[in-house]
């Protein structure tokens, strides 16, 4: 149920695939097509995922997330088990894609050249106010490492793997019985009353003797250990903050705009009316009758007057081959091209040959689209052109850093002055403590070298992204050391209430439950608790561990209750009276419903799995035992 309920909105899909095609502007990838000769992160039958590529896909997926959550994300990788499963997770989304690369071009799937541009056209992020602009399609992929035919191979991966997913969910289907079966199940209703048994309550009250705290110290001493810390120093260089810095005149921002006012709006023709002629057929009777025609008009005839008599479009023809007025992308392919090419009010285009059959074509207006002002557009303007300054500073002063930051190993503050940057220093920090910029693993790797780590000296150039580097040197190190009893005192009192508390919560519950549904309500009642009043609950529900527990109790039998319990995350313990369970009345349920959608749904995120197992299982996947380091 919880998987059917969720199908419409699944993320199955979208993680296997990725299919947030613009990940790249959050990180980036530049990488992505890069082979090297170090040993590769996994090999995927013949086709290798090197370790570059992964650790940038793994920067990538870490920023995303890092904006969506938060610190907290932050904080859920300080846990090591965590941090390698989340980077487990991104490779083995590569290792589906790839497998899904493979078994696309197995089946034989293409897509066209004019498919690739087109969606790249569509992309927002290479729009302004709607309209494709080349000027940031071409930064965007340069700034993220990529060329025009690299992007256009990466769109023609995951367009391809589209068809793939596609031809899968256009495979499936339902039926009125499931749907019923469904319904049924969907709609029930149960009448619950609730209970919550506080942790803290119960730790609060828990008794902690001197020699127990002593005893868990002793037995615990890896919890009360302080790591290894480091004082860091480093000099970052990034297109962004160098863009922050730079000025652009408005004379500067004038002249780009000025330069570049077709990429605004100016100038483009938007519209077109125009009237013609048409001879149906392809042969060389209708051909011949045309280029008759055309004679005529060249000779000066009128052009209504032969479209009346001539033209096969009957409907334009009583109007002199006037047409309505058309924009690009709605005609027949030769019509428009040929329309759109008429630069002067009455032309005439030559014998133009469609599916229809042969046209002659006469302009008689166009629209120009309207162009935005230079005020309009000042601000986005300022901004491209600091950006496009900062890559270019970015280039030679990254350059500069390198050379300096080798010359001057030991002395980070000269080599500051050389970038025009300066140095930031960190207090003692642990390597599982780092953020941003230092808890990348290319950083956490040169810190941890001897040169870096022992002598004290200046890291060589890291590369966070294309346009992004830095330089780490180690100031301090302070060895990890067990804590002595004293300074972790109160922090073995609160673990050992905690330990004692949660134990007798959850004996405490159990005991109740069992009593309850035997009808024992002594112990209950004495201790003074009582149930909340009667609520209805239906499987679509915010309080989900409410909802998993009420829904896989027993249906009680008629005027009796049946009571559980479930231990939240917190700690608390929530205990739950079932009173009775309604079906909801039967009705029917049409195959184009939402439940069908959401049925359909999971079915293909089901199928998609089964065929990535099934891959998986003919190909020889390899993990380097390194990757996960």
């Amino acid at each position: 149920m919880e998987r059917l309920r969720d199908g419409v909105n699944s993320i199955v899909v979208k993680s296997i695939l990725s299919l947030v095609i613009f990940s790249f502007v959050f990180a980036g990838v530049s990488s992505y097509f890069l082979v090297t000769g170090e040993k590769p992160a996994v090999e995927v039958g013949d086709q290798k995922i090197s370790r570059n590529q992964f650790e940038h896909a793994y920067q990538n997926e870490r920023v995303h997330m890092e904006t969506q959550v938060g610190n907290r994300f932050s904080t859920l990788l300080s846990d090591a088990n965590y941090l390698a499963q989340f980077r487990r997770n991104v490779l083995d989304r590569m290792v589906n894609q790839t497998l899904l690369n493979q078994q696309a071009d197995s089946l034989g799937l293409r897509v066209s050249e004019e498919q690739i541009k087109n969606s790249i056209r569509t992309m927002t992020a290479f729009q302004t106010n709607g309209v494709f602009s080349n000027d940031l399609y071409l930064a965007g992929i340069r700034r993220n490492g990529f060329t025009p035919d690299q992007f256009a191979e990466y769109m023609r991966k995951y367009l391809v793997r589209e068809q793939l997913v596609n031809a899968l969910q256009n495979s499936e289907f339902t039926l009125t019985g499931e749907l019923e079966a469904m319904h049924k199940l969907e709609g029930q209703t149960r009448s619950v009353r609730t209970l919550f048994l506080s942790l803290a309550d119960f730790s609060q009250k828990a008794e902690v003797t001197n020699k127990q705290k002593q005893e868990y110290y002793q037995q615990n001493f890896s919890q009360f250990i302080r790591p290894e810390q480091f004082k860091i120093s480093y000099i970052e260089l990034s297109v962004d903050s160098m863009g922050d810095i730079l000025n652009v005149t408005e004379n500067e921002a004038r002249s780009y705009y000025d330069e570049n006012f077709a990429s605004y709006g100016g100038g483009t023709i938007q519209q077109v009316k125009v009237s013609h002629i048409m001879i149906k057929g392809h042969g060389d009777a209708s051909k011949e009758k045309a280029e008759a025609i055309l004679t005529e008009l060249r000779a000066g005839v009128d052009f209504s007057k032969l479209a009346e008599i001539h033209s096969d479009d009957t409907l334009s023809a009583g109007l002199g081959g006037q047409l309505d007025w058309f924009e690009s992308g709605v005609m027949d392919t030769t019509f428009e091209e040929a329309a759109f090419a008429l630069k002067n009010k009455g032309s005439l285009s030559s014998i133009v040959k469609s599916s229809s059959g042969y046209h002659i074509i006469k302009l008689d207006d166009t629209k120009v689209s309207n162009s935005e002002s230079f005020e309009n557009v000042h601000d986005q303007i300022v901004r491209f052109l600091k950006q496009q300054q900062a890559t270019e500073n970015f280039s030679s002063l990254s350059k500069i850093l390198a050379e300096k930051s080798f010359e001057m190993l030991n002395d980070l503050e000269n080599v500051a002055n050389a970038v025009n940057g300066r140095v930031q220093h960190t207090d003692f920090v642990s390597l599982s403590e780092l953020n941003g910029t230092l808890a990348n693993p290319s950083v956490v790797q040169a810190l941890q070298l001897p040169e870096v780590r022992e002598e004290g000296l200046n890291s060589n150039i890291i590369n966070i992204s294309p346009e992004h580097v830095v330089v780490v040197r180690v100031g301090d190190v302070r060895p990890e050391v067990i804590l002595p009893f004293e300074e972790v005192e109160d922090l073995v009192t609160i673990q050992l209430r905690h330990q004692k508390g949660l134990q007798a919560v959850q004996t405490l519950a159990s005991l109740l439950v069992e009593e309850l549904n035997t009808g024992n309500h002594t112990r209950f009642n004495d201790l003074g608790y009582q149930f909340s009043k009667p609520s209805v609950l239906s499987r679509i529900s915010t309080d989900r561990e409410l909802v998993a527990l009420a829904f896989t109790i027993p249906i009680p039998e008629v005027d009796t209750s049946k009571f559980d319990m479930v231990n939240l995350l917190n700690g608390d313990v929530l205990l739950v009276a079932l009173d009775s369970v309604t079906d909801p009345d039967k009705m029917d349920i049409s195959l184009d419903s939402e439940m069908a959608k959401r049925v359909v749904s999971t079915m293909v995120n089901t199928e998609l799995t089964a065929t990535l197992d099934q891959l998986r299982a003919s190909t020889n996947v390899n993990y380097s035992l390194q990757t996960m380091e």
